[in-house]
């Protein structure tokens, strides 16, 4: 900036110079010219009145440095001072001749750009018609210029030099206050007038940068706790595998060879589906695949990043979907098991049927194959009734219904009499213990999951055994416990008899008729209720299923 203030002050200064120059020297050969007309106009006023008095000899005897002619009415040279009259040509055209004879008087000027002279003519009009011219030759501007040139060269050079300092010295007082303006904190003191609205917008837009500054740090830091506190892995990538951005679960999940935090991709270390579905992205595909861990299932997303019709980098999201697969998985199962559950049934009802139809049925035999047709269709209904209670379940769940107070211990008694005649066909006992307990539930569920309890205690029970319904409860929980004595279960299955259609002995669950869906119903339900469901059981000894719920029931 400096630079370009001396050169424009130097250049500035030079053509003030040069242009002054001009001026002064365009006025004086003005002036000068004037002169040479004013001295004409007296000299030929003097010639004009000699001539009249004394005549044509006055001309002869006249010394004078101006060339003098005498011209005729006609345009004839009558007398010259400087060459032969007869030789000279006729001067009625002359325009100081013609403008003579018009108006009295009539000047004119011929330049010679060649000797780079200038001739001045007066002419004057005597009495009788005739006209008495005047003339000299003046110096013209180029031939003025020529003879003044040193002076004017050292004038220009000194105004050159002269120039120069005053501009160096002229720009470095104007660029020293704006290069030291504080540009963090510019303050108006410390600078000229002239740059008051250049530190106000500098000011103005410091604050705006600063507030810019503060939001975008505070969106980064939100950002960044947020992302790191998700438990599904970010990756941010450009077109080269740098890593522009990750968190933690994003890094461990890269490679057991990784660094903790890498810088980019690379694919001796990183795992093949992140490596793959990365480049799948970068060629300008989205991605799916899973990621198979130990005990977790991740998906990994990968979506490509574009900028003007160029992919310029990747993002990934890696997803714990676990439970998700696990849900898909239960369900293909549960598909497989209804299907299974209903096909037997239905098979044993269509093969005695059929005999039946065909005649193959002794009369002695039908009442049999009736009970047995009967029994199968009591064991479709049973299964398909706990299917529709476990769809009720999962109804209640995605649309809460209002809880009540429900006493469980009314609640225990009317299960207990209920299946009374169930109990006395076993010879099992049942007893009560325990005080009334209310909590805050939905009366059909709870109903469904103690009934479901109590009836298992009574189907896997031994003969002659026992069913004890305990509760149990402080002022912020209740616990129900449901004591057998029967078959019990063994230690590397009692954490799967809340399986759907899980058995423990298939054999022993299909000769008492159980569908294998009643502890479900009893899981769903305690989860409804956020309640915890434990179980103890040893073999032959007996099983206690406890659930333990809050007294007031939370979303």
């Amino acid at each position: 900036m400096t630079g370009k203030i001396f050169r424009s002050c130097v250049l500035v200064g030079v053509a003030v110079m040069v242009l002054c120059m001009a001026l002064f020297l365009a006025a004086m050969a003005s002036r000068y010219e004037e002169e040479v007309y004013h001295q004409l106009e007296v000299t030929a006023d003097y010639a004009r009145q000699g001539l009249e008095t004394v005549g044509p000899d006055y001309l002869h005897e006249l010394e004078s440095d101006q060339r003098i002619t005498w011209i005729d009415v006609d345009g004839t040279v009558l007398y010259d001072s400087v060459a032969d009259e007869s030789t000279m040509e006729n001067h009625a055209d002359r325009d100081e001749v013609i403008q003579a004879m018009e108006e009295g008087s009539g000047r004119s000027k011929h330049i010679s750009n060649t000797l780079l002279q200038k001739t001045l003519y007066y002419a004057v009009e005597m009495d009788d018609g005739t006209v008495l011219r005047l003339s000299c030759q003046e110096t013209t501007m180029g031939a003025l210029v020529l003879s003044v040139l040193q002076p004017i060269l050292w004038v220009l050079v000194l105004a050159l030099i002269l120039s120069g300092v005053l501009s160096s010295r002229l720009a470095r007082q104007i660029t020293r206050p704006i290069n030291s303006i504080d540009l963090e904190n510019p303050r108006l003191d410390e600078t000229y007038e002239e740059l008051f609205p250049l530190v106000g917008r500098l000011r103005e837009q410091n604050r705006t940068i600063s507030r810019q500054m503060e939001d975008l740090s505070r969106r980064q830091r939100e950002f960044a706790a947020l992302a790191e506190n998700m438990s599904e892995g970010v990756l941010l990538l450009d077109s080269r595998y740098n890593i522009l951005y990750g968190n933690q679960s994003a890094y461990a999940l890269l490679g057991e060879e990784a660094e903790p935090h890498p810088q980019g991709l690379r694919q001796e270390t990183c795992r093949e589906e992140i490596w793959n579905a990365v480049g799948r992205a970068l060629a300008g595909c989205h991605t799916e695949c899973l990621l198979h861990e130990e005990a977790h299932i991740f998906e990994i997303l990968a979506n490509p990043v574009t900028a003007s019709g160029q992919v310029t980098g990747v993002v990934v999201l890696m997803v714990d979907v676990t439970e998700r697969e696990a849900r898909e998985s239960l369900r293909r199962e549960f598909s497989a098991n209804v299907s299974h559950e209903l096909k037997t049934p239905l098979t044993a009802i269509s093969g005695f049927a059929e005999l039946m139809k065909e005649g193959l049925v002794e009369a002695d035999k039908m009442r049999e194959f009736a009970g047995d047709i009967y029994k199968e269709c009591a064991q479709l209904i049973a299964l398909i009734d706990d299917i529709m209670k476990l769809s009720r379940l999962d109804e209640a769940a995605e649309h809460a219904v209002d809880p009540e107070p429900v006493d469980l211990y009314a609640l225990s008694q009317d299960v207990l009499e209920g299946l009374r005649p169930a109990a006395e066909k076993r010879g099992v006992t049942m007893a009560l213990e325990g005080e009334p307990q209310t909590i805050q539930g939905v009366w059909r569920i709870l109903h469904e999951m103690v009934f479901n309890l109590c009836e298992n205690a009574i189907k896997y029970n031994k003969e002659g055994g026992s069913l004890t319904v305990r509760l149990t409860g402080d002022e912020e929980r209740v616990a129900l416990a449901v004591a057998d004595t029967g078959i019990g279960i063994p230690k590397g299955q009692q954490d799967r008899v809340f399986e759907r259609f899980y058995r423990v002995d298939k054999s022993h669950s299909r000769r008492v008729g159980g569908t294998g869906l009643g502890l479900s119903i009893v899981k769903h339900g305690a989860q409804y209720h956020n309640a915890l469901l434990s179980l103890e059981s040893e073999p032959d000894v007996g099983t206690t299923i406890t659930v333990v719920f809050p007294r007031n029931m939370r979303p």
